[in-house]
């Protein structure tokens, strides 16, 4: 029996998503609203997986907002944490499919909701009853959610919880670039765990080969674990910890009925957290792990498996795979 109320609690971005879904008789692109937000869409995948898990973030009090609040409730997260603001709109988002399964964003938000959480709306408790808090930068892009960020980020250390960090750089949401590496850094500096794709490493250490940028981020941020999404290259995790320094690659599952690649990076990230939730003793964190080679691919090959099945879906938070359906 768990001694914490929550498995994983997330602070971040709760939005919608515009995503292509056909043409009008007129020829016009028709898009349909896909309840949206990558912390949320890691804590649906974590649901599915058994855990409790609870979201604290800020929607408009508008016609998106009740839906995303209604959505994020119906997979069975704890929405305690969420608030509702009367003067400033839910956050939009418009994706665009490009051929080769690459995508483009165009926001509404400026600002959004999400953007206008303040400290005092945080709340701490159910920070520290979470094993794991959970973020991203794009609750670090503007004042006051950057400052909700960093007493969040408190809050997790003070209750001595793990903290996960994927930065999910979206460049149109960042006045400044440099502003968005200082931000990073600070993600790097206080996670256990890190999530980071192919072209955030290659970004933000300036290295081409993923190796590197990876020792480059170990040797200067100390991070037990880091999990590398390579999107059809598969992906890749690193721990080195107090007790162990290994590696491991596993190959994606490349299918042919894909038809986007919304949610595939929360979905692998998802389910790499629950390997943790599931394979690291409580009262031990990620620094005294020994998993082998072995470990880190069981790990993988099941993440991998899921963000596959998420990409021939459209959406992400509300059809996560169930377990059965990742481990046929």
């Amino acid at each position: 029996m768990s001694d914490y109320k929550y498995d994983v609690a997330a602070l971040g971005e709760l939005l919608i998503d515009f995503t292509e879904n056909g043409t009008s008789g007129q020829g016009n692109p028709i898009y349909e609203a896909n309840p949206g937000g990558a912390p949320c869409n890691v804590l649906s995948m974590l649901k599915k997986l058994g855990h409790n898990v609870a979201f604290i973030g800020k929607v408009g009090n508008d016609i998106f907002g009740r839906q995303l609040k209604e959505a994020v409730e119906n997979v069975g997260i704890d929405i305690s944490g969420l608030v509702t603001d009367n003067d400033v709109r839910t956050t939009l988002a418009f994706v665009e499919t490009l051929p080769g399964g690459d995508r483009d964003f165009s926001f509404y938000r400026n600002p959004g909701a999400d953007m206008m959480l303040n400290p005092d709306e945080i709340n701490c408790k159910i920070i520290r009853s979470a094993r794991i808090f959970h973020m991203g930068t794009l609750s670090m892009t503007h004042e006051p959610v950057r400052s909700a960020t960093c007493k969040a980020i408190a809050a997790a250390q003070s209750a001595k919880a793990m903290i996960s960090f994927d930065p999910n750089i979206r460049e149109p949401l960042w006045d400044d670039m440099k502003d968005a590496k200082r931000q990073t850094a600070f993600g790097l500096s206080v996670c256990d765990i890190l999530k980071i794709s192919d072209n955030e490493i290659q970004w933000f250490t300036g290295k081409q080969d993923f190796d590197e940028g990876i020792k480059k981020i170990q040797d200067e941020y100390n991070i037990p674990l880091i999990l590398l999404s390579l999107g059809k290259d598969g992906s890749r995790a690193y721990l080195k910890n107090n007790v162990t320094d290994v590696k491991a690659e596993v190959p994606a599952f490349v299918r042919d009925d894909t038809i986007e690649t919304t949610g595939a990076g929360d979905t692998f990230g998802g389910c790499c957290l629950h390997y943790i939730l599931e394979h690291c003793p409580q009262q031990t964190d990620i620094n005294e792990v020994d998993w082998t080679e072995d470990d880190l691919k069981e790990m993988l090959t099941f993440a991998n498996k899921a963000a596959s099945i998420i990409t021939t879906r459209k959406g992400a938070l509300a059809v996560m795979p169930t377990p059965e359906e990742i481990q046929n």
